[in-house]
């Protein structure tokens, strides 16, 4: 938070604590919904220091011990971002997330819908290790081929960046990814029939949507860079439909989901 404040990335590991606390906070309201969820998807930049950067080990070692806490019977998704492996990843830092925090793609059932999980840093910047964006690319058609002989009920995918943050066609800038690729994207999505795109890298919330896809921007735990509350997403899937809301900390540790979300989810069982 402080590094952002101060507009300097190499120092500033003073303020960690704080983000401990939002941590531990979010792991507690998680804890206490009920329904109980079925995972907890966080969407990249799982810490702070950039490969390279002398506090990174430390911070890994208090985000496990935080995350630790998780009811069991919760798992756990990790997205890959930026903070994780480099703006510019390498075959190195992406092998040293892997080894972390798990595989930077992957896909799971949850109830006959299916999810992805991408790694964006490939769609931004591959100029590093071509091959691996290569191998995404071919893994992505094959899976996007299971799904449509499958007939699941809904494709989710997760991904750090967002494909746009309001608009399909916006200009192109550091929180969003570039025209062509995101075209190309977006193109590919609508045609698989995936239904929305969760990411987060802005800080910020925001969305649009293209063409039946819906693009979700949530921001963050921890470091806000616009005028939302630290805060979690909570998301109800039913066989119809996708709703979602964004919750601060605060009000999802006190309150829990409104009866709103509680009511859809009565109805699905």
């Amino acid at each position: 938070m402080k590094a952002w404040a101060v507009g300097d990335t190499n120092n500033g590991d003073d303020e960690w604590g704080e983000e401990i606390k939002l941590a531990e906070q979010a792991v507690q309201a998680i804890n206490k919904l009920n329904p109980k969820p079925k995972f907890f998807v966080l969407c990249g930049d799982l810490i702070h220091g950039m490969p390279g950067t002398q506090w990174r080990k430390d911070q890994e070692q208090d985000l496990k011990n935080v995350l630790k806490n998780t009811d069991q019977d919760i798992p756990l998704v990790f997205v890959s971002g930026n903070h994780d492996i480099g703006n510019t990843p390498t075959r190195e830092t992406i092998d040293n997330y892997c080894k972390n925090w798990g595989d930077d793609y992957f896909s799971f059932w949850v109830g006959g819908v299916f999810f992805l999980v991408l790694n964006s840093q490939l769609y931004f910047d591959s100029s590093k290790c071509p091959e691996l964006k290569q191998a995404q690319d071919v893994w992505l058609n094959e899976q996007l081929a299971v799904a449509e002989k499958q007939k699941c009920k809904h494709i989710i995918v997760f991904q750090h960046i967002p494909l746009f943050l309001r608009k399909p066609d916006e200009d192109h800038d550091y929180f969003n990814l570039e025209k062509s690729v995101r075209q190309e994207i977006m193109e590919k999505f609508h045609k698989a029939g995936i239904k929305a795109v969760f990411s987060g890298h802005y800080h910020r919330n925001a969305g649009g949507s293209y063409r039946g896809l819906e693009v979700v921007v949530s921001s963050a735990i921890g470091c806000q860079l616009g005028e939302d509350t630290h805060g979690l997403r909570v998301v109800v899937v039913t066989d119809e439909k996708i709703v979602h809301r964004y919750y601060s900390l605060n009000e999802l540790s006190s309150q829990g989901i409104e009866k709103e979300l509680l009511d859809m989810l009565a109805k699905q069982n």
